[in-house]
Formats: C-alpha cells, structure tokens, sequence
C-alpha cells in the first residue's frame, strides 16, 4: 500500500470539474483508490464519493493506493492536484 499525504491547494478546490477530472485520472488506474480527509475515506473512482468530501482550498487530504500499479497512481493524482487540475488558480 502506498499513500502521500496532499493539500487542495486551487482557488475553487475539489469542485464539480475539478473532482471529475481526479475520478477519471484514477479510474485510469487497476489498484484501489482512496481519498482521506479527517476520519472519512471515499473511493477516488466514485464522483459522488469524491464530492462529498467537500475539499475547499486548504484542505489535506491523504492519497491511499493499494495494488499493481500504486505508485504510479499515487504520482499521478499528486501531479494533478499540484497542478491545481489544469486551472489557472
């Protein structure tokens, strides 16, 4: 199992486009994906578990990998997130 923790660092955070974007990078992916915020854990390939975390900019989250292709997974959300999903802020 591989993790990373992160910070949703983008002006809107983990909104509509944002969250869909994250969902389609980790469904990309054969390991399981979770997303960590406080006590909850959602499935990073569900949208409407990906929304319900209601990430605003700031929030940390930890990244949890675990199967075949993980660290590649969790590089590649990472990357996603650091870019601020393609968004400008």
């Amino acid at each position: 199992m591989k993790s990373a923790p992160t910070t949703i660092i983008n002006k809107l955070g983990l909104h509509a486009r944002a969250a869909t974007r994250l969902v389609n990078r980790a469904t990309a992916f054969k390991s399981d994906i979770n997303l960590v915020r406080g006590q909850r854990s959602v499935n990073a390939k569900s949208i409407m578990g990906v929304l319900t975390l209601a990430a605003s900019m700031g929030t940390e989250l930890v990244i949890l990998a675990d199967g075949p292709d993980e660290e590649e997974a969790v590089a590649a959300l990472l990357k996603l997130i650091n870019d601020r999903f393609g968004e400008e802020q």
